[in-house]
């Protein structure tokens, strides 16, 4: 199939044939092509070439309604439900029971999501609001809601980007159980080890293209790398040696009731210390409460030597510090603003003159920035909304960097990003520590923690339980210190 909007070309030959009963991986980089195949199988785009067809009958979906009533289901990374509606008002928005004098029957559609949930294995009260769901439970009541429709092809979006180890588990067991009734389920993802865990079948798109199709079983994590970039990437990881300098960061006997204890570190100029852990150790929040969006009740933070006020990120930023969130659209980003308001948004107040700011003041303060990024977009004016997520993560980084800091904070540097953007963003942050720049880096991504870090530090319910040299830092330990708690903190 292909698609273009405008002179832009989205898709130019976008190919995948899916079987019932099995699990298919559709992988490539951000731009790849991946999403507009996907939001034409679900209706939300047409075509403008090729053929499509669901079981060995044309198809054409005007609208994400046909897409459903042909047996089609998408689930996106973050769920869309309606969080003052109940589990069960959301899984038949729009087709609720009737009863009697046709009347909605709650009664029925109660019982009937009950059944939904028991078979999937899964208990979720069907009366409980939506709000406050995690995403993971959220997914399920999506699926819920595609079984209900008696959907034969399940689409998932990279489901599992914001989910724990147990909740990736559960997803998977429900996945295999959909896959053994006989649908064909699609999986999109970034991460390697889940396609070959999960998967039968990997297609391959590059560039709006498709490029392959090859079984799980005969398949290498490197193959795959080199047909999704084109290109052997031999290093991921491409770390530079670097000479490290002054302490610039001191975090010293840190403490948040419930959150995290006698937290204590330093991060010196040149150095990039990765914060290792499992999902909800308590990483993201030290972070936190370093930049000042947490307060904590004892402790003291120091950058170069002088303190840094508690809860007071505009103090954080004056004393050096860039802090990139884990949450770049919700966190990171104004998405409807544009590229050059974005980078801009930091040091505004500096590019303004007599209380005015200029797009022009604002291009010509952010496109160097945008340049050394390698940030592609048609224009500095386009809004954020329309890039991929690479690159908005650039947009991110760029807009800290343009405050020029001593330290730079990053949560997940490379989330829901591919992996050809992963060693540009690898790259970057190893040419920044070289310059002089001090990293704490926060990752749930263990190869990335070894690949980068001069130094681990390993926290496991909210303690410090290791800090290691990258000599020091295998895989084994850190799981070790982040599963068992082993005080090996020098």
């Amino acid at each position: 199939m292909s698609k273009s909007f405008g002179p832009v070309v989205a898709l130019r030959s976008g190919s995948l044939e899916v079987a019932a009963g099995s699990i298919h991986a559709l992988v490539g980089e951000n731009g790849a092509g991946k999403s507009t195949l996907v939001k034409i199988v679900a209706g939300v785009h047409r075509r403008d070439g090729g053929v499509f067809e669901l079981d060995g009958q044309a198809a054409d979906f005007g609208s994400t309604a046909e897409s459903k009533a042909a047996g089609v289901a998408v689930i996106y990374q973050e769920p869309t439900l309606f969080p003052d509606l109940s589990v069960t008002e959301n899984i038949f928005m729009g087709r609720q029971i009737l009863g009697r004098m046709r009347r909605i029957d709650k009664a029925a559609m109660y019982a009937e999501a009950e059944r939904l949930f028991a078979g999937l294995g899964v208990h979720i009260d069907p009366r409980r609001p939506a709000l406050g769901l995690s995403i993971a439970d959220q997914q399920i009541i999506e699926i819920a809601k595609a079984i209900s429709l008696d959907a034969k092809v399940l689409i998932m979006d990279e489901p599992t980007a914001a989910l724990s180890g147990v909740e990736v588990e559960r997803l998977f067991t429900v996945a295999r159980q959909l896959r053994d009734e006989g649908r064909a389920l699609v999986f999109i993802s970034h991460r390697f080890d889940e396609v070959f865990e999960l998967c039968d079948t990997v297609t391959v798109m590059r560039d709006g293209s498709y490029i392959a199709t090859r079984p799980i079983a005969g398949t290498s994590v490197a193959e795959m790398v080199a047909l999704m970039v084109g290109r052997e990437v031999a290093e991921l990881f491409p770390k530079q040696e670097a000479e490290l300098g002054e302490v610039v960061l001191e975090v010293t006997g840190l403490e948040s009731t419930g959150v995290f204890h006698d937290i204590s570190f330093s991060v010196r100029r040149g150095e990039i210390v990765g914060l290792a852990g499992l999902v909800g150790a308590g990483r993201s929040e030290i972070a936190r409460a370093v930049f000042g969006v947490d307060p904590y009740e004892a402790g003291r933070v120091t950058m170069k030597g002088v303190a840094v006020p508690a809860k007071n990120p505009r103090a954080a930023i004056r004393a050096g510090m860039a802090f990139i969130p884990e949450d770049r659209r919700k966190q990171g980003l104004v998405t409807e603003a544009s590229v050059a308001q974005n980078v801009a948004g930091v040091i505004r107040r500096g590019l303004a003159r007599t209380g005015l700011l200029t797009r022009g003041a604002e291009n010509r303060a952010v496109g160097p920035w945008a340049a050394r990024l390698e940030v592609k977009t048609s224009a500095l004016d386009a809004p954020a909304r329309t890039m991929s997520g690479g690159n908005q993560q650039k947009v991110v980084i760029a807009k800290w960097l343009a405050t020029e800091p001593d330290l730079l904070i990053i949560d997940e540097p490379t989330r829901g990003i591919d992996v050809g953007t992963k060693a540009e963003v690898h790259r970057l942050l190893s040419e920044l520590a070289g310059q002089g720049l001090a990293v704490l880096m926060i990752s749930s991504e263990l190869p990335e923690v070894l690949g980068m870090a001069d130094r681990v530090l390993v926290i496991s319910e909210g303690r410090l339980t290791a800090d290691l040299s990258r000599a020091e830092a295998t895989p084994e330990r850190v799981m070790h210190a982040a599963t068992h708690g082993s005080q090996e903190v020098a």
